[in-house]
């Protein structure tokens, strides 16, 4: 008779040990979806952060490349080597991008630790560069420009004689429409017919003889370039901020997603 409640009892602690296990199971399946659903957001974040960052990789590309190919007809005049060689850093900064964001993409849709760390570090690696290129341009903003003026001023004195630096010269006044390197009266009264204002269809007013700021160009060459180069590194720097900003994104979804891949 003594022996049922204790079949009872047990019997009850057995359902109430189960009923705890469940919940505790419960709580874990529970904790586990949610960890679950916040790798997959991470995961499409930082797809879709690199896919932008392809986007803007490339668009930085194109920029230097347009850079290169539009003031092409000034290489001879200038012969910059602090500005060919920005451009050509960028070129292969922008190539390293795009192949850094296809791989950021793999080791995101695969969940592979070692391509979420190498894309990390690399990425780190641009982010700093681009940093310091950044402020080293902006140190030496000054010194490019004395170094074009000291490259213009030079080559006028080898106009006529050479025929690459005397079709340099032409290009660059016709198409800036600028004259001299601060203005025509580098010239010594020698004007040469490119400065002269164009008229229309290639026609140009005569200014060789009697020159005036009613008939060729006032402005230098100088002033002219610089403000067509700094135009250029305007547009891609602002494009290379913007690639910064979305790869600091990519930095902290590739660190989230690698600390919770198991």
């Amino acid at each position: 008779m003594t022996t049922k409640p204790l079949v009872k009892e047990k019997r009850t602690l057995q359902v109430v040990n189960c009923n705890n296990l469940r919940h505790e199971d419960d709580d874990k399946m529970g904790f586990g979806s949610r960890m679950d659903c916040c790798r997959q957001f991470v995961k499409y974040s930082l797809i879709v952060s690199n896919f932008i960052i392809f986007v803007g990789g490339a668009t930085l590309f194109c920029l230097s490349l347009w850079t290169l190919v539009d003031r092409n007809f000034m290489n001879e005049l200038l012969d910059t080597n602090l500005f060919s060689g920005a451009v050509y850093v960028l070129l292969v900064t922008s190539l390293t991008i795009c192949v850094l964001s296809f791989v950021g993409c793999v080791g995101a849709s695969k969940e592979v630790k070692c391509l979420l760390l190498t894309y990390f570090i690399i990425v780190v690696l641009i982010f700093v560069t681009m940093f310091i290129g950044g402020i080293l341009g902006f140190v030496f903003r000054e010194r490019v420009q004395q170094t074009m003026r000291q490259k213009l001023r030079s080559s006028m004195s080898l106009y006529g004689s050479r025929r690459d630096i005397t079709e340099s010269w032409d290009q660059t006044q016709e198409r800036l429409q600028c004259c001299g390197v601060d203005s025509w009266h580098d010239w010594n009264r020698l004007i040469p017919e490119s400065c002269c204002q164009e008229i229309f269809g290639g026609q140009r007013k005569e200014c060789t003889l009697l020159p005036g700021v009613t008939n060729l160009y006032s402005q230098g060459c100088l002033y002219v370039t610089t403000s067509f180069m700094r135009d250029h590194a305007a547009v891609i720097g602002g494009t290379a901020i913007a690639v910064a900003i979305i790869m600091i994104f990519g930095m902290i979804f590739s660190c989230l997603l690698f600390t919770m891949i198991e």
